[in-house]
């Protein structure tokens, strides 16, 4: 689709659903005129329409919190994009993350536990380091510690799924994960640091098929 073919309010606005490229995570949702559009497509940051302020605006111009444009899509009817970047930092003016975290509804039906979140509680604790906490104990005891419980629930991973036991391969998985995120919190490593990793892989490996197929 050409910027010709979207479809601009009466304000000559459209709205502009900012996603992070590696979580997913909706970060905000802002207003973009034909000509912030054509500036980000030029400059590949995200550069929105203020309503309020009724000028352009270069999402960390200021603040230094840029948004590095990944790719841009319009809806069906090409009167709302879906613009996906990788963030030099937090989206919200707050210094949150995202801009959606004032929690109206949640159904207790549909539990959900994201390790974003299980690593973000774990910061939380090796922070203020709560008593009678088995997380208190492992980040006082410190990294040799941490490194042996990996070690030890490697092992039981493969005793688990040696046994082709689904149920306790899974059990022992979550506590491989568990003590991962803890060692990445001990070591100032984040689950964005291994998504980019992981995402660099990939885009390896799609290269190297290409080469292969030609």
């Amino acid at each position: 689709m050409k910027i010709s073919e979207l479809r601009f309010d009466a304000d000559g606005l459209i709205p502009a659903v900012v996603q992070d490229f590696y979580s997913k995570q909706v970060l905000t949702v802002a207003y973009m005129s034909r000509e912030s559009l054509e500036i980000t497509l030029a400059e590949k940051r995200t550069c929105f329409w203020s309503r309020s302020r009724q000028e352009l605006w270069r999402k960390g111009e200021t603040s230094g919190n840029v948004q590095h444009v990944v790719s841009i899509t319009a809806d069906c009817d090409g009167d709302a994009l879906v613009v996906q970047v990788v963030k030099d930092g937090p989206a919200c003016h707050t210094g949150s993350e995202s801009c959606f975290f004032n929690e109206l509804f949640t159904d207790p039906q549909y539990p959900e536990l994201a390790l974003d979140a299980l690593y973000g509680l774990l910061r939380e604790r090796n922070a203020l380091r709560p008593e009678k906490s088995y997380t208190t104990y492992l980040f006082e005891k410190g990294k040799e510690k941490i490194l042996k419980k990996v070690g030890e629930e490697c092992t039981e991973v493969i005793i688990g799924a040696m046994k082709d036991s689904r149920e306790e391969t899974v059990y022992e998985i979550s506590d491989l994960c568990y003590h991962v995120l803890v060692l990445m919190v001990n070591m100032g490593i984040t689950p964005e640091d291994i998504r980019k990793e992981l995402a660099s892989r990939h885009v390896v490996d799609h290269k190297v098929k290409q080469e292969t197929m030609q």
